[in-house]
C-alpha cells in the first residue's frame, strides 16, 4: 500500500492534520491503535487562536454550537458558604480578534466534529491499526501496520507521529524525551449526577483534598478532577468516586448515578529532544507532556497540525525540502514556553486552588518572529511584525458585499495583501498564491480602516501572509528581494 503521508493517531492534532491535507488533496492513510474513538473529556478548552484555526477549516461555527462558556467557579467553605470568581478572562469580539473569549468543549465533541468534517471530505481514520514499526530511506518511510485483518505494509513519503505521550513513533526513534515527573497524580472523570446546579464550576478544599465537578458545555455530564496520593491504589469504581465525592464535598445530597469515563494520571512536564528525523515528525503529545492546567494541551496539538500540513503538502509539490525544518525551529520553542506556564499554573493551582486564566492562556500573542520565514522591512515602531498572528479586518467586496480577512484563509493559500497599490502586481499567477489588492476601487475595500490600524498598513505596502495566518514578509516594496526569495522557497 502506497501513500503520501502516513498519519498515526487520530486524536485532535492527527485529525487536524488529517483534515488540512485533505482539503489540499493530497494522499494520506490516518490509523490509530484504538479499537474507537476517545470517549472523554480530558481537554476540554478550545483557546481563541484555536477557534481561528477551526474558522479556517470550517467547524467553529459547529464547535462553538456544540459547546458553551466557561462557567463562573463556586469555592464552597467548611460551612457550605461560599464565593464565586470569573473562570477565564472574556472580552468582546474585536475586528482584529474576532474570539474574546475560550470555548468549553469536551474532547470527545471537538474529535467527533473533526471526524464529521473529514468524513465529508471523503475520509476516515482506521481505528484498529497498531504500528508495529518502520523504516526510512532518503526517500520513503516503509511502516508495519497490524490490524484485524492481520499484517500489512505501508510505503509513505513521510510519516508522523501524532499518537500521544507514550508514542510508538518516538520511541522507535529513540528521540529522547527529557523532562521531570512534577509529583502530582489526579482523577479525572465524567459523571451523570444530581444534586448541583450546572450554572458554576464547583470547588471545594485546599491542596491534596481539594475536588472540583465542572458541567460539561454541551452534554448533560460533569467533569470529576481531583488530586490524589502519588503512591497506591486508587478505588476508581462507581462506588469509590461517589465516597470520595461525599467525603472532599462534605455533602451527602449529591447523588451519582452513572460514571461514563474516568482516568487517573501522574503528571509530568517532557518535551522531545527532536520533532524531526528524516522524514518522520512528531506533532501533539508524542512531542511534548504537561499538566492540564491551563487548557494549552489539545490546542498546542492542533496548531501543531496546522503548522506542519502546509509544510509538508508544499514539499510534496517541489518546495524547498527545508521548509520542513521550520517546523521543529518554530514549534518546539512555542512548546517550551507551553510546559513552563502550564506547570506555573499547577503550582497556584495546588497552592491556592486558582484556576483563573487570562490573556496568555488564549494563544493570540505566539509567533514565530525569529523563524527563517519571518522577514520585516519597517521599523521597529510598526504596530505588527512578521512571524506573527496576521489580525482579522472586516472588509468589502467591490460590490458591497461584508467579507473578513479570515474568510481568505480558507483557500489554505498564500496570501500577497497589496494595500492602495499604484500599479499592477509586479508577480503573475502561479499555483497557491492569491495577490489581493486592498483599495478604495479594487476588489476589497478597507471602508472602516480596521486593516490600515492593524497592519500599520500605508499605501504600496504589502504583506506576505502564510497559509496557516501567520506573516511572513512585511514590506513596503513589491520587488523586495526577500518577498521574492519566500515566495520562491515555499512555492512551486
Amino acid at each position: 500500500m502506497h501513500t503520501d503521508i502516513l498519519i498515526c493517531g487520530a486524536g485532535a492534532a492527527g485529525l487536524t492534520l488529517a483534515f488540512d491535507l485533505a482539503r489540499r488533496n493530497v494522499d494520506f492513510i490516518l490509523i490509530d491503535q484504538a479499537n474507537a474513538p476517545f470517549a472523554g473529556s480530558r481537554g476540554k478548552g478550545i483557546q481563541p487562536r484555536t477557534l481561528e484555526i477551526f474558522e479556517a477549516l470550517d467547524v467553529s461555527d459547529r464547535m462553538i454550537a456544540a459547546g458553551g462558556r466557561y462557567p463562573a467557579q463556586r469555592h464552597y467553605a467548611a460551612d457550605g458558604s461560599y464565593r464565586d470568581e470569573v473562570t477565564v478572562a472574556a472580552t468582546a469580539p474585536t475586528p482584529s480578534e474576532p474570539y474574546g473569549e475560550p470555548l468549553m468543549l469536551p474532547q470527545h465533541l471537538t474529535e467527533g466534529i473533526l471526524r464529521a468534517r473529514l468524513a465529508e471530505l471523503g475520509h476516515a481514520p482506521r481505528y484498529g491499526h497498531a504500528l508495529l514499526g518502520f523504516e526510512q530511506d532518503a526517500n520513503s518511510v516503509r511502516a508495519r501496520v497490524r490490524s484485524a485483518e492481520g499484517e500489512m505494509a505501508i510505503r509513505a513519503r513521510y510519516l508522523i507521529g501524532a499518537d500521544g505521550g507514550r508514542s510508538t513513533v518516538r520511541k522507535t526513534l529513540g528521540v529522547d524525551f527529557p523532562g521531570e515527573s512534577l509529583n502530582a497524580r489526579a482523577v479525572v472523570a465524567d459523571l451523570t449526577l444530581s444534586g448541583l446546579t450546572r450554572e458554576v464550576w464547583h470547588r471545594w478544599g485546599k491542596g491534596a483534598e481539594q475536588i472540583s465537578l465542572c458541567p460539561l458545555q454541551g452534554t448533560a455530564l460533569f467533569q470529576l478532577q481531583m488530586p490524589i496520593p502519588l503512591e497506591g491504589e486508587f478505588d476508581l469504581s462507581d462506588a469509590g468516586l461517589a465516597a470520595a465525592i461525599a467525603a472532599r464535598t462534605g455533602r451527602d445530597d449529591i447523588q451519582v448515578h452513572a460514571v461514563h469515563w474516568r482516568s487517573d494520571y501522574a503528571m509530568s512536564a517532557r518535551l522531545a529532544a527532536r520533532y524531526r528525523v528524516g522524514r518522520i515528525f512528531l506533532a501533539g503529545d508524542a512531542a511534548h507532556v504537561h499538566p492540564p492546567t491551563g487548557g494549552q494541551g489539545l490546542n498546542t496539538s492542533v496548531q501543531d497540525a496546522w503548522n506542519l500540513g502546509w509544510k509538508l503538502a508544499a514539499a510534496l509539490r517541489g518546495a524547498d525540502e527545508a521548509l520542513l525544518d521550520t517546523y521543529e525551529a518554530e514549534r518546539r520553542e512555542v512548546a517550551a514556553e507551553m510546559l513552563g506556564m502550564s506547570t506555573r499554573l499547577l503550582d497556584a493551582a495546588r497552592e491556592r486552588g486558582d484556576l483563573r486564566r487570562g490573556r496568555e492562556q488564549q494563544q493570540l500573542d505566539l509567533g514565530y518572529p525569529d523563524s527563517s520565514l519571518s522577514f520585516d522591512e519597517r521599523g521597529d515602531d510598526a504596530p505588527l511584525r512578521a512571524g506573527y498572528r496576521a489580525p482579522d479586518a472586516p472588509l468589502l467586496g467591490a460590490g458591497g458585499q461584508p467579507r473578513s480577512l479570515f474568510s481568505l484563509l480558507k483557500s489554505g493559500d498564500w496570501i500577497m495583501l497589496r494595500y492602495e497599490a499604484r500599479a499592477a502586481s509586479a508577480f503573475t499567477a502561479r499555483r497557491g498564491l492569491r495577490i489581493i489588492d486592498i483599495g478604495e476601487h479594487a476588489e476589497l475595500r478597507d471602508h472602516e480602516g480596521h486593516l490600515r490600524t492593524a497592519y500599520g498598513f500605508g499605501p504600496g505596502d504589502i504583506a506576505l501572509l502564510r497559509p496557516d495566518g501567520y506573516l511572513a514578509v512585511i514590506t513596503h516594496d513589491e520587488s523586495s528581494a526577500a518577498l521574492a526569495a519566500t515566495i520562491s522557497r515555499v512555492l512551486h
